[in-house]
């Protein structure tokens, strides 16, 4: 699954996040780094950049922002199962993300405030007040 030892170093990081399934393409992968959505110590990386075992990345997709560590390095796109094993991603990163699910399938189901109640709203305000008896 991983490379050779002697081209561990030749690894782009664009490559290794399409290896590592963050991206359908490189050319997502490569969009999403220059658009600033992938730091590696708090700055932005270019698509060209070698990562390294054990650096640290931050990634944002859609309206989840990951923490992974490298623990392989693969230039060669394999299944999920395998690919899941170059990375790690902490504990924290799992813990926010997760708050951050809930909260959207909480504000899914919240009632919203913007304009005019809608009439089953209207019904529940009346409810509460006691005057729709």
């Amino acid at each position: 699954m991983a490379q050779k030892a002697e081209d561990d170093d030749k690894v782009r990081l664009d490559k290794w996040l399409w290896a590592a399934r963050f991206y359908k393409t490189r050319a997502l992968a490569k969009a999403a780094i220059e658009s600033g959505k992938v730091h590696c110590r708090g700055e932005r990386c270019k698509p060209g950049k070698e990562p390294r075992v054990g650096d640290e990345f931050v990634l944002r997709t859609g309206f989840d922002e990951r923490t992974v560590v490298v623990k392989a390095l693969s230039v060669v796109r394999r299944g999920a199962p395998e690919a899941q094993t170059l990375y790690e991603e902490t504990a924290e990163s799992v813990r926010r993300r997760e708050q951050a699910a809930e909260m959207r399938k909480a504000g899914a189901m919240g009632v919203t405030t913007d304009g005019r109640p809608t009439k089953k709203q209207r019904r529940q305000i009346h409810q509460l007040h006691g005057s729709y008896d």
